[in-house]
């Protein structure tokens, strides 16, 4: 009898256990992770302007220069414009603060998750002194959280990429998104008959065409959360009928923070 009666209560006490432990995704969705870092060998202080994510000189001024390279974080281009809060763990040099970085980049040295430049490298330390100790180092341990990206007064942009040949190739790079979601698929849609045909990632956060649409283009992003979350965000602004290479246009829309 009492064997009886533990059986038909052991399924609804772990069913209790379960509603009552913490799911991963909350606990641990601002977690930081241990990894290692390292800067940019160059002597500018700011980012690379050859960046595999394909934001040319922007890419290194982006974030007042606050930009890094990523390894695994990269994901093939879809951690494009994705943005880490990254402190190093060195009580003696190092601030609980860190510095909030930008990916721009794709790269990895001596097992490190973030190649930053050198300007970030320095204001994860405490002082002007320790920045130079850290620097010293080369790499340091640290433990980095993703952040919300934050760009006040800022819309989103679509910068048309240099080697696009209007009408016959379009390729472009999509500015300033903020929040913590992914760009994971673009739609390009006709303004007149609202055909839209889906784009390919290039590379990095390049998306091209080889037969665009004729006439005014809108652009839609498909924005997606580690949470399985996703929404399409459509702009008010369209790219205009004679768009041209080298060209930057206003969406007219930004991702509420």
């Amino acid at each position: 009898m009492a064997s009886s009666l533990w059986s038909s209560l052991l399924p609804t006490a772990i069913f209790l256990l379960m509603q009552t432990l913490p799911k991963a995704s909350s606990v641990c969705s601002d977690c930081f992770i241990q990894s290692r870092a390292a800067y940019y060998p160059n002597s500018n202080e700011k980012g690379t302007e050859i960046g595999a994510c394909g934001f040319g000189s922007f890419g290194a001024t982006l974030n007042g220069g606050d930009v890094s390279a990523a390894s695994d974080l990269y994901r093939n281009g879809v951690g494009c414009g994705a943005c880490y809060q990254v402190r190093c763990t060195n009580s003696a040099y190092c601030s609980s603060k860190g510095v909030n970085v930008v990916i721009t980049d794709q790269g990895s040295s001596a097992r490190t998750d973030f190649i930053l430049s050198k300007r970030a490298f320095s204001k994860m330390a405490q002082t002007a002194n320790a920045a130079a100790s850290l620097l010293s180092l080369g790499i340091v341990d640290i433990e980095y959280r993703r952040v919300s990206c934050s760009y006040p007064n800022k819309n989103i942009t679509i910068k048309i990429d240099e080697n696009s040949n209007f009408p016959h190739y379009l390729a472009f790079v999509i500015r300033y998104q903020q929040g913590m979601k992914d760009i994971t698929a673009v739609q390009l849609c006709e303004t007149q008959n609202f055909v839209c045909k889906l784009l390919d990632r290039h590379y990095g956060a390049v998306w091209t065409t080889t037969t665009p649409p004729s006439g005014p283009l809108q652009v839609k992003m498909l924005f997606s959360g580690d949470d399985g979350d996703e929404t399409w965000l459509v702009p008010v602004n369209n790219i205009p009928e004679g768009w041209k290479a080298g060209e930057t246009y206003d969406s007219g829309v930004q991702v509420n923070i």
